[in-house]
């Protein structure tokens, strides 16, 4: 699990001791609204969070005082712009702890980043009869452009199993890193599960084959510190929308010798440094990788996140997020006919159920008329539901600005479905 350890900033009004969850909701003006006549109780997290006021406000302040392209532009607006853009790469370059801002590649988001690495750096290294290793529990953006590369190239795509408890089956792995596998690709944490996979003995163990790994950290990034230096692995991927900030922005990190060495993703302006009809030069990293006509307000939503989540310390939100977990968990275990999926001993965040004798699409339906917003459904994970043997579940999924008292409500909620369904 990655070290945990954040950087307090003082830019809001984070306490200056403990946690205060009920001034933390005061920042996010969605948690202020009803749905169906009662409050909004939002428990889909894991698919996107809420944003608070400041990632709001960067937003509107690009529309409304910064709108204009970035790079080259010689007005002082453009520089402006540039200037704001390029400054929230050094924050996200600081947030994830990567050696330099040019190891830090804005794309749409994890789906994008994991897409990138398979047709730049697979299409490079992979070749007939080579391997790739993922894990069972990996979402469907961290299997199909694997797969799709294996059809393209005659490789094959390995799948280390998981046990009862949703935890990788460590043994199993290890086995499966042979001397044809070409790459690893892992989630830091489960989407479907909430598992928190021990990527860092991951990364050792296959660095020890000299195999690269990239960790799909869309669910980590909101709950853990993330330190890619620590962990070593050579590519980390997360989504923006997932960690308070804009949807359509994420990031890729890559370090930087590999970045160097993969060829451009596409083709276009801003991702060049000369253009004739007989040659193209391309531009260094990570502008290489980063062709028209950016999401610049999204950049400034995603820097600004960042800011939010260093003021209130990622220990903080670590540390609530894991207690509230825990307070869940025993909360929904103890309602007759629940049946938890997913218990791994290391978890963030998620609590994937099934309730019996209702279907999860019913559940969801009756807490949303409470209120209640969970996710029901296969969580772009059909293989976890596969290996449990469930068509479906519901997932509900926390935040920091969730309370024991949302947790409350879900709790009473289930109790009115056993009732109308019983």
């Amino acid at each position: 699990m990655a070290t945990l350890h954040g950087v307090v900033a003082p830019a809001l009004e984070a306490p200056a001791t403990g946690f205060d969850v009920r001034k933390i909701r005061e920042h996010f003006p969605f948690l202020k609204q009803k749905v169906h006549g009662k409050p909004v109780v939002y428990l889909d997290n894991a698919a996107t969070s809420q944003k608070p006021q400041v990632v709001l406000d960067a937003v509107l302040r690009f529309y409304t005082e910064l709108c204009s392209n970035v790079h080259r532009g010689v007005h002082q607006t453009s520089e402006r712009a540039t200037e704001a853009y390029e400054g929230a790469r050094v924050k996200i370059q600081t947030f994830l702890n990567a050696r330099a801002p040019r190891e830090i590649v804005y794309v749409r988001g994890s789906t994008e980043g994991i897409n990138l690495v398979a047709q730049t750096y697979g299409r490079q290294h992979v070749q007939a009869g080579d391997e790739i290793l993922i894990t069972e529990l990996e979402h469907h953006s961290n299997i199909v452009p694997w797969q799709m590369l294996c059809e393209e190239k005659g490789a094959h795509l390995r799948v280390a199993p998981i046990n009862d408890r949703g935890e990788v089956i460590l043994e199993e792995f290890q086995k499966l890193l042979t001397e044809r596998t070409r790459l690893v690709s892992v989630a830091h944490v489960s989407n479907a599960l909430g598992t928190i996979n021990p990527v860092k003995q991951i990364v050792q163990w296959s660095h020890a084959r000299n195999i690269p790994v990239l960790v799909d950290g869309a669910q980590a990034a909101p709950h853990l510190k993330v330190d890619v230096q620590a962990l070593d692995c050579d590519f980390y991927v997360l989504s923006g929308h997932k960690m308070f900030g804009p949807t359509g922005i994420g990031v890729l990190y890559g370090k930087a010798e590999l970045l160097e060495s993969m060829p451009p993703y596409q083709g276009g302006g801003d991702m060049i440094l000369s253009v004739t009809f007989a040659k193209t030069t391309y531009n260094q990293i990570p502008h290489k990788f980063e062709a028209g006509t950016p999401n610049i307000a999204g950049v400034l939503g995603l820097g600004a996140a960042v800011d939010y989540l260093n003021s209130v310390g990622m220990e903080n939100v670590f540390s609530y997020d894991s207690a509230l977990l825990a307070y869940a968990t025993g909360a929904i275990s103890q309602i007759p006919g629940v049946r938890l999926i997913g218990t791994a001993r290391e978890k963030a965040g998620v609590l994937s159920f099934m309730l019996d004798g209702v279907h999860p699409h019913d559940v969801g339906t009756v807490l949303d008329q409470e209120g209640i917003a969970v996710r029901t459904g296969h969580h772009c994970a059909q293989p976890v539901m596969q290996r449990f043997g469930v068509p479906a579940t519901v997932r509900a999924s926390l935040a920091f600005y969730n309370t024991k008292q949302e947790v409350n409500a879900l709790a009473q909620g289930l109790q009115r479905v056993k009732a109308l369904f019983g």
